[in-house]
């Protein structure tokens, strides 16, 4: 995997004024996290989003995004959201403020 800087980019102008988030090389690509948790990713395959187990359903049935798949096996509650997706402001804006939601219902590490 290769990094995607255009999308980087997208993440870190809607998520500089969130607070706690921080940012690390993770997984081929370039993750952010807040109080510890990981909160979505950018990679040459898509972003993707955290959105918690049982809560993706919703995103799932959007074209373009797909269940995040690590090693051949599915990891529940993540998801990953094609250019056509992320690049829509509206539809990449509720999934970070989905995942937002989620990741800081989660006990700080």
């Amino acid at each position: 995997m290769t990094r995607d800087r255009g999308l980087e980019e997208l993440l870190n102008d809607d998520l500089r004024s969130e607070p706690d988030i921080t940012e690390k090389a993770m997984f081929g690509g370039w993750a952010w996290l807040v109080n510890g948790h990981l909160l979505c990713g950018a990679r040459d395959d898509g972003m993707l989003v955290r959105l918690g187990k049982g809560k993706e359903g919703w995103a799932l049935q959007i074209s373009g995004i797909v269940p995040m798949v690590s090693r051949a096996r599915r990891m529940h509650g993540w998801v990953r959201a094609a250019p056509e997706v992320y690049g829509d402001d509206a539809l990449r804006q509720k999934l970070l403020d989905s995942a937002l939601i989620f990741v800081r219902s989660l006990p700080a590490k």
